[in-house]
């Protein structure tokens, strides 16, 4: 769905709001995976509630890219998100879930944010002692 909206800003929170019935037009519930397009630029989202609006997140990477700024008013189109979300797993991270006994299974069951996040964790450490050090922080919080 296309629509024209003011890019909302508090703070350092930037967000396009969605209203209750441009969601039950949407489809997908509450809160669906989105995927909005501001000025030909296409991110991945969801909608999430800030005090008694309904929001989409737009960082400041985001909104660089797609070259608007908060107070901006502009059409934007935004659409379910139906593609899987695959993150990928540093081999390292990947082979210990492995040999942890259920730490793969509740790794699976982690949100993809979540996932993405530790993944993060480990491919940016610079040796090899902080990666191993981060990969068993991970494995004991999935413990």
């Amino acid at each position: 769905m296309k629509y024209r909206t003011k890019i909302i800003q508090t703070g350092n929170n930037t967000g396009i709001e969605i209203t209750e019935s441009q969601l039950a037009e949407l489809g997908g519930g509450k809160r669906p995976l989105v995927v909005v397009t501001i000025n030909g630029y296409s991110y991945r989202g969801a909608v999430g509630k800030m005090k008694d609006k309904f929001m989409i997140s737009l960082s400041a990477e985001n909104r660089k890219k797609a070259n608007v700024n908060g107070g901006d008013e502009l059409e934007v189109q935004v659409e379910l998100d139906t593609q899987p979300r695959i993150v990928e797993i540093p081999k390292e991270l990947d082979r210990e879930l492995d040999k942890s006994p259920g730490c793969r299974e509740k790794f699976e069951k982690l949100a993809p944010s979540k996932k993405k996040a530790m993944a993060l964790l480990v491919s940016s450490a610079r040796s090899d002692e902080t990666r191993n050090r981060r990969i068993q922080k991970i494995l004991s919080e999935l413990k």
